[in-house]
C-alpha cells in the first residue's frame, strides 16, 4: 500500500506532498517503499527534496541509490543551486559505489545536471568524472552511461577523448 501511495504521489507531483514523502523516507523501514518515495521526490521537482535525497544516496541500500541517483537528475530544471548542490554527491557515488548500477545512474544523472550549468569548476569537476568513468571504470555499462552523458552534454574536452578512445579501439 505505500509502495502504490509513492508512485501515486510521483505520477501525480504536488509541492504539498514533498514533506510526507520525505518524513516518509526518513521512518520507513522498508527498502522498497524508499525506492517509491525517492522516485516520487525526483518527480516533485522539489527543492526541499535535495538534502533528503542526498542524504539517501550516500548511507541507503543499494535499490534505493539507485533510483535516488536518478532522482537528483530529474532535479536539472529546479534551480542552479541544487544542481550545484547535486554534483559532488553524484561524481562521489559515481567513483566510489560499489554497485556498477549505482554508478551508470550517476553518470546519467550528471549529464542530466552537467547540461544546466555554466562552464565553471562544478562543471569542469562532472566532466571530469565522467571522462575518468569513460577510461578507468570496470563495467562496460557505467563507460556507456558516462560516454552518452558526455555526447549529450557536449562538452568538447569529452567529446574529444570519446573520439581518440574510439580511434584507439577502446570504445
Amino acid at each position: 500500500m505505500r509502495v502504490s501511495a509513492a508512485y501515486a504521489l510521483g505520477r501525480n507531483p504536488s509541492p504539498d506532498a514533498v514533506e510526507p514523502l520525505i518524513l516518509q523516507l526518513n521512518r520507513d523501514w522498508n527498502g522498497y517503499v524508499r525506492k517509491g518515495v525517492v522516485w516520487a521526490l525526483g518527480n516533485c521537482r522539489d527543492h526541499r527534496a535535495l538534502s533528503p535525497l542526498i542524504d539517501a544516496l550516500r548511507t541507503d541500500i543499494s535499490a534505493v541509490r539507485l533510483w535516488t541517483a536518478s532522482s537528483l537528475g530529474q532535479m536539472a530544471k529546479v534551480g542552479y543551486y541544487v544542481v550545484i548542490a547535486a554534483i559532488p554527491p553524484l561524481i562521489q557515488a559515481l567513483r566510489g559505489d560499489s554497485v556498477s548500477a549505482v554508478r551508470s545512474n550517476s553518470a546519467w544523472a550528471i549529464g542530466q545536471l552537467a547540461r544546466e550549468l555554466p562552464n565553471n569548476i562544478v562543471y569542469a569537476g562532472a566532466i571530469d568524472a565522467l571522462i575518468e568513468s569513460l577510461e578507468e571504470d570496470a563495467d562496460m555499462g557505467v563507460r556507456e552511461d558516462a560516454k552518452s552523458s558526455l555526447l549529450r552534454v557536449g562538452d568538447p574536452r569529452g567529446l574529444q577523448i570519446i573520439e581518440d578512445l574510439e580511434m584507439e579501439g577502446l570504445l
